[in-house]
Parts: structure tokens; sequence; C-alpha cells
């Protein structure tokens, strides 16, 4: 902007126009130099500008440059709060105007690759665009930054915050309590410089070792909405009581749900007949969720904001309202529910006929347990189902493995851990989840349906959100060759890596003590899977067109197929209000990218609650001796695993012994120089649990010998050391000042 011709300061107005008008963020010396400012007219600008901001009329941003009072800094920070119809929505996350709403601000992410999701901070450069402003994203800012997830300690007379996060290993002392004590759970904020900084107790969440305490932690970490309006409720009962509509009459089939025995909203059902070719006929209904929530209304904007259901121990955080996902779209045995049915017609081999879709009202006849119907199938339970639809689906199911075993997909059958608590929220057990036939029956007949929606939405042309599974990258197969040559066993780069290439190797181990090892580790090698509009197959599944179909009540992804489906085919009725919009269409990609991004988030909450169960189990065998097994070696100590268990802790290499221990990086092993005494991924070994903190999922293990049991290499013995001369006076020079903390 020019300068201003001007003589003598100008007025408050002048001030406030230019602050307005100027293209770049106006501090004090912006001003100055606009207005021609010098001397002690700069002097008297500073005392004007001091009295603006006391009488409400300007407000100062980061950086000390000034905005209107109410108004939005020209460079902010935003926190990223909703999607709405695929527009991203940001608020200022400093907002101090009394008696003013944040204004919402419409992020604009033209030209990047990664999607914006609900909790993430942006730095961005903002303009007033009609009767509102728009931002532009500068820069992505690191989640929860400012943000401290801790639990409050009193030690002396002074407060410490203890972050939940193991990667955090200091504590920040505390400036202001606000309503917090000693012991509690609090969400505070960093205040500040370094080394200076300190933290403010913003919010009190309560006892961290309350039950459900540890799900409130990760959900809080990770900006998981878990609170639904009262709008929501009101929508979510008014399309509950919907009448079902003109469907597809499947009352009359046997159809069951087989879900895990603590389930509580059932979102697939599946029957079978066999036909006198030997083939068969089969059925999977599929909860109707798009009849009841419809694109763009407050249920479905929610929906994708939450992008699907996380699972913690304790609690679940649906993406529907109970009222839909445990009641009126959940199928429950004897009512009448609606459903869109994907039915198939499988050859006696289990390869896929023929496939159509239809809306359907069916009324299931069960609730089978896995564990029930297995032992049914065992003959070890008697069931009033077992010859009607139980046996079919199993002879249908031993056609589905044929067609499975020539795919080849990767097996990799590692254990799944299961926390059980009591009535009272209390850990009863920790324990790996038995598997059975009856779960990969449920998994085969749920991918079939899969495959037969994607290829549904291609001969149609449709869109389609796949479920996309790459081939691992060179550098992780590099790393798997390095790390098997650990145990001789050879692996070529140059061959065609197929999911049977790992199924090969795992099987000519036999059954080695190594051999869950090596499958964790060839799990690691595998890309992460992700939501898009472009088909790159499904590696894992060994299949080149892959749609998730089959849990639209717990994954958006589900919803956006279903509605596809009913706007490519028509499916009746309420075909048009309930199909997929040319918006969403349009915006496919970006709404791949925020489900794709809450799954991450979801995953690593749930991984982290369960570590949090682990280590409280265990904190009640601190000091005792536990059989653990070396998942990672680093220079500064190896990583152990407690078996049957799970839960990673740290041995530091300072606890070995008296030895220097040297890092072998390409054998992943801590080798003593003059014992030889090792430590290497795989390798079973007996541990003292030394600490399990239950707030932050941490343990830490030492030798059962302690830290002292190897001898002293001779070389290193007192009487034959040489000692160098000293050169001057040893420790701090005495004109530098001790800047540590005091307690």
């Amino acid at each position: 902007m020019p300068k201003t011709p001007f003589t003598g300061l100008p007025t408050r107005k002048q001030i406030l126009d230019f602050i307005a008008q100027s293209d770049a963020p106006a501090g004090k010396r912006e001003i100055a130099r606009a207005f021609g400012l010098k001397g002690n007219e700069k002097i008297a600008l500073k005392a004007l500008l001091k009295d603006m901001a006391d009488e409400g009329l300007i407000d100062s941003a980061p950086g000390r440059a000034f905005h209107k009072m109410g108004g939005v800094p020209k460079v902010t920070v935003l926190r990223i709060i909703d999607t709405e119809d695929g527009q991203i929505i940001g608020v200022p996350e400093h907002w101090e105007a009394e008696g003013k709403p944040p204004p919402r601000l419409r992020v604009m992410e033209r030209g990047r690759r990664s999607a914006l999701s609900v909790g993430d901070r942006i730095l961005a450069r903002t303009e007033e665009q009609g009767a509102g402003h728009v931002a532009h994203m500068m820069k992505r800012l690191a989640r929860g930054e400012e943000l401290i997830l801790g639990v409050v300690a009193l030690e002396g007379d002074r407060y410490w915050l203890r972050a939940i996060d193991k990667r955090e290993r200091r504590d920040t002392p505390i400036s202001d309590m606000g309503e917090a004590g000693a012991g509690d759970l609090v969400l505070a904020e960093k205040t500040g410089r370094a080394p200076r900084i300190t933290a403010k107790v913003t919010e009190v969440l309560g006892d961290p070792f309350a039950p459900k305490a540890f799900s409130l932690i990760a959900i809080h970490k990770h900006s998981i909405p878990h609170v639904f309006s009262e709008e929501l409720f009101e929508e979510a009962g008014k399309m509950a009581g919907q009448a079902l509509g003109q469907r597809q009459d499947l009352r009359h089939l046997p159809i069951v749900a087989i879900d895990p025995i603590d389930a509580r909203d059932f979102d697939d059902a599946v029957w079978a007949t066999p036909r006198t070719d030997g083939g068969f006929d089969c059925i999977v209904a599929i909860a109707d969720v798009s009849f009841y929530v419809r694109p763009g209304s407050r249920l479905d904007k929610e929906a994708r904001k939450r992008g699907n259901s996380v699972y913690f121990p304790d609690r679940v955080v649906p993406m529907l309202l109970e009222q839909l996902s445990a009641d009126v779209c959940s199928l429950r045995a004897g009512q009448d529910r609606a459903a869109l049915a994907c039915h198939m017609a499988i050859d006696a081999d289990g390869n896929m006929e023929s496939w159509r879709f239809s809306r359907a009202v069916i009324r299931v006849a069960a609730n089978i347990p896995y564990e029930h119907a297995q032992a049914a199938i065992d003959g070890d339970r008697p069931h009033d189902l077992t010859e009607s639809a139980l046996r079919p689906l199993w002879a249908c199911w031993a056609a589905l493995k044929k067609a499975r075993a020539k795919r080849e997909p990767l097996d990799l059958d590692l254990p799944e851990r299961r926390v059980v608590l009591d009535e009272d929220g209390r850990i009863q057990s920790v324990a790996p989840r038995e598997r059975l036939d009856a779960h990969r029956l449920i998994e085969d007949y749920m991918i079939a349906a899969n495959v037969a929606a994607a290829k549904a939405l291609e001969s149609k042309t449709a869109p389609v959100v796949y479920r996309v599974h790459e081939p691992p990258s060179r550098e992780k197969l590099v790393a798997l060759k390095e790390y098997l040559a650990t145990f001789e066993i050879a692996f070529a780069l140059g061959q065609v890596i197929t999911p049977a290439t790992f199924n090969r190797l795992i099987d000519k181990l036999g059954e080695v003590e190594f051999r869950t090892e090596v499958m964790e580790q060839i799990l690691r090698t595998q890309t992460q899977a992700y939501y898009g509009p472009q088909n790159s197959g499904h590696f894992g599944l060994s299949l080149g067109s892959y749609a998730h179909f089959t849990s639209p009540i717990r994954r958006y992804s589900d919803l956006i197929v279903h509605r596809s489906l009913v706007g490519a085919y028509g499916l009746n009725p309420q075909a048009e209000a309930t199909a997929l919009t040319k918006d969403d269409a349009e915006r496919m990609k970006l709404i791949g990218e925020v489900i794709s991004a809450a799954e991450r988030r979801a995953m690593e909450a749930e991984r982290e609650t369960v570590d949090r169960y682990v280590a409280a189990f265990l904190a009640m065998r601190v000091g005792e001796i536990v059989a653990t097994r070396i998942t990672g070696v680093t220079n500064f100590g190896f990583f152990a695993t407690v078996e049957g268990l799970g839960g990673d802790g740290l041995v530091p290499i300072s606890t070995l012994g008296t030895e220097y221990f040297r890092f072998d990086e390409a054998h992943k092993s801590l080798i003593g120089e003059q014992t030889g005494e090792t430590y290497r991924i795989g390798q079973h070994i007996d541990l003292r649990l030394a600490e399990a903190n239950p707030i932050s999922g941490a343990l830490r293990f030492e030798l059962p010998e302690g830290a002292s049991h190897l001898p002293m290499p001779k070389d290193r013995d007192r009487k034959d050391r040489v000692r160098r001369p000293t050169l001057g006076k040893r420790g701090r020079p005495g004109n530098i000042r001790h800047q540590g903390r005091r307690k």
C-alpha cells in the first residue's frame, strides 16, 4: 500500500480504515510508515494504539499486528471444527472478543493433497469475502501443539503436569491450576517460551483411574467427537419413525446374524441354500442406513465428521446415534428391518457367477454369537437353526474357501488382544482373542459382498469409494530382506511380490520359535489401506476391485457405497432422496481422504487405550519376573513385549551391565564387546517388570539379575585402568549459573 500524505497523528478512524484495507498484517511499524510518522510521532502513535486497544477498538494478533476488535487477524492460527457439505470450517484458536462468538471461516485447500480433519490446526491468511471471511492455508501445524493432556502431580510445594504421552519424558511446571487438584486428569495449554514454558489448566476431566477414564484420555487426546447435539436427537427420532415402504419381502428366509457375543449393533446377516448343480444361492443383507441418514442432513454431516465408530474396551463412540445404530437400523432377531440385500450366485468352486442388489425387508431368525454358531456346527451345543440355516452357510463357505485358496490372499494369523472388564469397569483379564472358523466364514461372505458392490458400480460407471491397499514399497521390502537375513533366511527382491510370496515364506519357516516375529515384520512391511475413488486394487486380499459395503452403521465409506448403488440401480423406496448426490460424487477424493484420516485416528486411539489397560493390569505385578519377547533394538536399549498380553516396554542400555554394548543395525542386535552377550529381535527373555504407568501405557523392564550382573571386563578393572591427567578444574565453570528446575 502506498504511503498516505499526512501531517501529524492519524485519527482513530483513519487507523481503523488502514488496518481493514491493508493487504498485509499491519503492526505499529507499518502504520507509522503509511502515515509518514517519525521520531516523537511514533511514540505518540504507540500511546494512541494502546488507548484504542483499551477502548476495545483494536486488538493485537501474533507478531504484534493489529486488527479490529471482534475482527480476524490477517494471519492467524485456526482450529478445524467442522466440515459442511465438503467445505472445511475453522475458527480462530484464540478469540477474546467479549460477547461475540468466534467467526467461522471457510478454509480454501486448493492444490493441497492432504485433507484436513476436525481438530487439525493451521496457519492461515484471512480475507473478507461477502458477508464472512475465508482462510487460505499457509502451513499445517502439529495437532495439539499447545494443548497438553496430563495428570497433575504435587512434588514438595509445586505442581507439575505429567503428560500422558509416553514420548513426553519431562514434566511441565503448572503456573495456573484453575479448579484442578493433585491427581486430576486435565487439559492444559502451554504458556511462555523455552526454557520458561509452563502449563495453564483449562479443563478438569476427573480421576484418571476412574472407570472408562482410559478411553476418555484417548478421546480428548485425538479430538474424537463424542457428544451428539439435541438437534441430532430430534432428527434421528423423526427419521426412525419412517415407514419401510415397498420392498422385496425376504422375511420368509431363515437369515441369521453371527456377531461377537458382546455386540450392541448388528449390521449384517447371511443366508445360503444349495442348488442342484452343486453351486449355491446366498444373500448378504446389510442394514439400510442410507434410508434413514439422508445426504446433506444433520445426521449425515455428523457421520461424515466422525468417519467411523471407535471401539474401546470400556465404551463405544458411535458414528450414529444409538437410536439408529443399536435400534431401528440394527438387524435384531424377530423384528422387521430395512436392508440392502446383495444376492449372489456362487458355483461349486466358490466363483461368483452373478449378483444383484435390492432394497428388502428382512426378519432375522436369530442373533448368534460366533462361539455358539461354532459349537452348533461342531455338535457341542444344540441350536434350532443348525440344519436350516447354519449347515447351508458352512457348505457354501466350503466353496468360497476354494476360491480364497486359489486367490492366495495374505494369511497372517496374528493374535488379537481382548480386554475383559467387570461391571464396574475394572480390568478382569487381558488375553488373546480366540480365532474360530465362524469368524472366517463371516469374513468370506462379507468379502464376497464387497467385491460384488465394487463390480456392480463399475458396471454402471457409477462413483465408487474403493478400499485401496497398495503393494509394499521397495524401501520396506529392503528392510524386510535385511531383517530376514538375521535369521539366515533368503528373500529375493527381484521377484514379483504377491501375497502368496509372503505366505510361502511363512510356510517354509514351519513351527520355529520366531514364526510370530516374522509374521509381525511382514505386517509392518505392508502399506496402510485407505479410501479413494481411484482403483489400485487390494493387495492383501489379492483382489482387483474392492469397496466396503457391509458395515454402514459404523463406517461412513459403506454408507457412500450404499448411496451410489441406490442411485445407479434406482433402488426404491425413496431412490432419488437417498441416492449419492452430484456434489458428493465430485468430492469423492476429499471424502475418501477425510474418512481415511478418521480411521487412522480411531486405530491409534484404540491401540493406545488397550496399552493403558494392559499397563494397569500389569501394575499389580511390578517387581515380578515376566516372560517377554524382544520386539525392537536400538542404540539406547531394546523393547520387549509381555508374552500373551502385549504392551511394549523399554530396557535401557544403562541397565544391561558394566560392559560396553555395540549396536549392530544390520542384525538388529546389541552385542557386548567383552562377553559377547547378545540381545536381538525375536529373542525370548525373562525380565523384571520395573514400572507400569497406566496413564501413558508405558512399561519399563530390567534384567532379573540387576544392572551389575555381568562381570567387569579385565581391561576396565580399576587397578589396571590408566587415568589421563586432568587439565584444569572439573565441573561447570564458575561463571555459569545452574539452570536446573527447583522442586
